[in-house]
């Protein structure tokens, strides 16, 4: 691309970032889509948060992503938030309309958006939702608004777990239970789908899986949010036993991907174009 006057400006801000593909996956996107835009990643220090909003206003920025830790904290500097935004309670996307900054959150739908694009049809299904973090509540959130039958939630910390029950239901009236990693108070053969939403399985825990998969039934689906190793130990556990899986790399595209709409108000005939980005992420973890 040529850079000039003309250029769009959007990038990503947390702390750290140095990790993130954000800037790999979104100057992808304006490539494919000829857009003469450019997205980078800005390492911002927690006293300088204000400051950074009030440069990006001050610039006319067009967009930016929020990640850990300040997906929270944005909120306060911004001046509207979408509906799941609020319900969320945190911000992963923003956009600038028309001198406005206004907060969206990507995450849940980001990653359903997988299994809605594999035809698998969540509803009245029985969900065992590994984690209790920030992925886990925009995750557990959505699902339960989208005609789940119920959520087990296993997760180390039981406090956490309870905050993210109650936070469920605040939403919806689905049946939630709380448990820990050994699973001991769930029928594992009632489970249609798996997802690991906590850090375990990637760096330095890559060699080790949230739960042994002994005991559930024949079919259920795994969905590792871990993109890298992009086939996780659990992943690798399921793939052995014949489950269907999905890892973290197409949960990250479609998050990506809705940001784009978002910013860019993006039609179907744009969208059918991204499908090759999925490949180079592929090859840029593995």
């Amino acid at each position: 691309m040529n850079i000039n006057w003309d250029t769009k400006l959007y990038c990503l801000i947390g702390n750290p970032i140095d990790k993130s593909l954000s800037p790999l996956i979104h100057n992808e996107i304006f490539k494919i889509l000829y857009k003469n835009s450019i997205y980078l990643a800005f390492n911002i220090e927690d006293n300088k948060l204000k400051d950074t909003i009030d440069w990006f206003k001050a610039i006319n920025i067009q967009g930016f992503n929020v990640t850990i830790p300040y997906k929270k904290t944005i909120i306060e500097y911004l001046d509207d938030l979408s509906p799941e935004a609020k319900m969320l309670e945190a911000v992963n996307t923003v956009k600038n309309q028309d001198g406005k900054l206004i907060g969206y959150n990507t995450d849940g739908q980001g990653f359903l958006q997988t299994l809605i694009d594999n035809g698998i049809d969540i509803k009245d299904k029985n969900v065992l939702l590994l984690g209790a973090g920030g992925a886990a509540y925009a995750i557990g959130i959505t699902l339960s608004l989208n005609g789940v039958n119920s959520i087990y939630i296993a997760n180390r910390s039981r406090e956490k777990a309870i905050s993210l029950e109650r936070q469920i239901k605040k939403n919806s009236s689905i049946f939630i239970q709380v448990t820990d990693l050994s699973l001991e108070n769930v029928d594992k053969k009632d489970i249609d789908i798996i997802i690991n939403a906590t850090s375990i399985g990637m760096y330095p825990l890559e060699n080790m899986s949230p739960i042994e998969l002994n005991g559930f039934k024949e079919n259920p689906i795994v969905y590792d949010i871990v993109y890298k190793p992009m086939e996780t130990k659990l992943i690798q556990d399921a793939k052995s036993r014949g489950f269907k899986t999905f890892n973290g790399i197409s949960m990250l595209l479609d998050q990506a991907i809705l940001s784009q709409k978002i910013w860019l108000n993006l039609e179907k005939k744009h969208l059918e174009k991204l499908g090759k980005v999925e490949g180079i992420l592929a090859g840029y973890v593995e």
